[in-house]
C-alpha cells in the first residue's frame, strides 16, 4: 500500500467526525475537506494536501491527536465487538463467537452483528454529542478474529469460530456485512479481520514467534476465511499479525500484504 493509500483510508474515516464537530452545513465551509457535498476522493485529496509529514504520522497512530488549525477531532482507532460492543457501558452481550459459530446460522449472525453496529453507532454518537473521543468509543472495530484454532491451549481460541476455515469464513462473511452494513456511502461500522496471518497462540511468545508453515496448510487453512472476508465480505480492515510468518514478520511480509492481500484479493482497505 503506498503512502497516500494509508492516508486516504484513515483519513476518509475521521472526515464524518471532522464535518459533523466543525459545521453545520456548506455554507459555513472553511476548508473544501468539510463540504460534505464534495465526493470522499475530492475531500480526502484537499485534506491531504494541507497536512505536514509529521500530521500524517501522527494521524496514523492509535491514538490520533487532533488536529485543530484545521478542525481535525481526536480519534482513538481502537473498539471492539467480538460478541457485543465491549468495555463501554451497558450493551447486549451475545455468545462468545465460538458459540455463534456452533449455530452455522449465517442469517442469524448477520443479525446480530447488525444489531451489534447499530449500538456501537448509537454510543459513539452520544460520546460525540459529548465531545467524547477515548479508547473504545469511536467506529473502528477489531473484529472478527478469523483465526484457526485448533490448540486448546491457546488462551483467545473463544474469539474465533473454530477449526473448521470453510465454517469461519461463513460466519465471517456474514458478520463483516451485519457489521458494515449496506449504506451505499457510510459504513455503520469498521470491520477488521485479524489476525493476518497463521496467528493461533500462544500468546506468551506472540511477539517473536515464527509460524513455520507448508504451502498446502497456508492455502488449504490459515488464509481461505481471509481472501472470503475481503472479497465476498468487503471488509474494509485487516490487522496484521504479531508473529513471523516463514521467517518474515507478517506485519512486514510484502507476500501476504502486497501479492496476495492487495493485488490477488483486490484488497482496497487499510
Amino acid at each position: 500500500m503506498t503512502k497516500k493509500g494509508v492516508i486516504i483510508c484513515l483519513i476518509s474515516f475521521l472526515l464524518c467526525s471532522a464535518a459533523n464537530a466543525q459545521i453545520s452545513s456548506v455554507e459555513t465551509t472553511i476548508f473544501p475537506f468539510q463540504n460534505t457535498g464534495l465526493s470522499f476522493e475530492k475531500r480526502v485529496d484537499d485534506l491531504i494536501s494541507r497536512l505536514t509529514l509529521q500530521e500524517k504520522i501522527q494521524l496514523m497512530q492509535n491514538d490520533a491527536k487532533p488536529i485543530d488549525r484545521l478542525g481535525i477531532p481526536a480519534y482513538n482507532w481502537w473498539n471492539e465487538c467480538l460478541h457485543g460492543v465491549a468495555r463501554d457501558g451497558i450493551a447486549t452481550v451475545f455468545p462468545q463467537a465460538i458459540g455463534m459459530a456452533a449455530t452455522w446460522d449465517t442469517s442469524l449472525i448477520y443479525k446480530i452483528a447488525s444489531t451489534i453496529s447499530t449500538e456501537a453507532r448509537a454510543k459513539h454518537q452520544e460520546h460525540i454529542r459529548k465531545s467524547e473521543r477515548k479508547i473504545y468509543q469511536g467506529l473502528t472495530m477489531w473484529t472478527p478474529n478469523i483465526n484457526i484454532f485448533r490448540d486448546p491451549r491457546w488462551g483467545r481460541g473463544q474469539e474465533t469460530y473454530g477449526e473448521d476455515p470453510f465454517l469461519t469464513s461463513r460466519i465471517g462473511v456474514a458478520f463483516v456485512k451485519g457489521l458494515q452494513g449496506n449504506d451505499s456511502k457510510y459504513f455503520k461500522v469498521i470491520a477488521t479481520a485479524k489476525h493476518y496471518a497463521v496467528h493461533s497462540g500462544s500468546e506468551f511468545n506472540r511477539h517473536i514467534f515464527d509460524a513455520n508453515v507448508s504451502k498446502e496448510d497456508m492455502f488449504n487453512t490459515y488464509l481461505p476465511a481471509f481472501e472470503s472476508l475481503v472479497k465476498e465480505g468487503k471488509v474494509y480492515s485487516v490487522m496484521g499479525a504479531y508473529n513471523k510468518v516463514n521467517g518474515v514478520p507478517a506485519c512486514a511480509n510484502s507476500f501476504l500484504l502486497d501479492t496476495l492481500l492487495r493485488k490477488k484479493w483486490g484488497f482496497t482497505g487499510y
